[in-house]
């Protein structure tokens, strides 16, 4: 028996999934939800072996669940969107449901999980993200998860970030969190005309600048306008003398 849960905010597509999983009798739903955040409370919880998964959800989407997720099931996704998905999930053989999508084609994936299943080939998820990491579109929002919470970060509340070998501390103005990110992938999908990398260790927001000193001799620093002091490298200078016109 193959274990299911399914996350989909679109009640008609709930009942598709439901109808055609009617006719496979290994297959046992235990658990529908309509939202990321109570479908990521019952995976962790039940760990079904096979999850389906819209992209688009209000709260949370898909992907940013998978970032939080303990336990990774086989994944099928369903979505009506859009050829960045869809190719990052070909170029992982990853299958989803293109909405509206057929009985015919939720048979063949069906058929992928169940013998992907059987072989124990079922975590793809790192290499799903990494292929998501490297496409270069802006991010809005960052989620975190602190112990049994979790954080939806609006990128207009970081103020900077800070490198923390394999992970990296966001600064907001009331808190701080740890993501398990790199340097390098919030330089590239964060605004340009927003943050700028000064350091290797430090993305800054442009606004929360208050003023750039001569520390030592060749050696500059930046203050924060809550008074944060941050070095400034010999690469991130220039770059940062010519985005303020200093």
């Amino acid at each position: 028996m193959i274990t299911t849960i399914i996350v989909e905010d679109e009640k008609l597509a709930r009942d598709l999934l439901r109808d055609y999983l009617k006719d496979h009798a290994d297959i046992k739903i235990i658990g529908e939800y309509e939202d990321g955040f109570s479908g990521l409370k019952a995976i962790n919880e039940l760990k079904p072996e096979l999850l389906f998964l819209d992209i688009q959800m209000p709260k949370l989407t898909g992907f940013e669940m998978l970032e939080v997720l303990d336990h990774i099931p086989a994944i099928i996704f369903t979505t009506a969107y859009d050829h960045y998905a869809i190719k990052a999930f070909e170029h992982n053989a990853v299958d989803y449901l293109l909405k509206p999508f057929s009985r015919l084609r939720f048979l063949e994936a069906v058929k992928k999980v169940r013998d992907r299943i059987g072989s124990g080939d079922i975590n793809i998820t790192d290499k799903l993200l990494e292929h998501i990491d490297t496409q270069q579109e802006i991010i809005h929002r960052v989620v975190v998860r602190s112990g049994a919470k979790i954080h939806v970060i609006p990128v207009d509340e970081i103020r900077y970030i800070q490198s923390e070998d394999d992970y990296v501390m966001m600064y907001t103005k009331d808190s701080k969190y740890l993501k398990q990110k790199t340097m390098k992938y919030f330089e590239s999908h964060l605004s340009p005309q927003d943050f700028i990398r000064i350091h290797r260790s430090y993305i800054i927001r442009l606004s929360e600048i208050s003023q750039m000193q001569l520390y030592e001799k060749d050696s500059y620093i930046v203050i924060l306008k809550d008074g944060t002091k941050l070095p400034v490298s010999k690469g991130g200078y220039p770059r940062l003398k010519k985005l303020l016109d200093f």
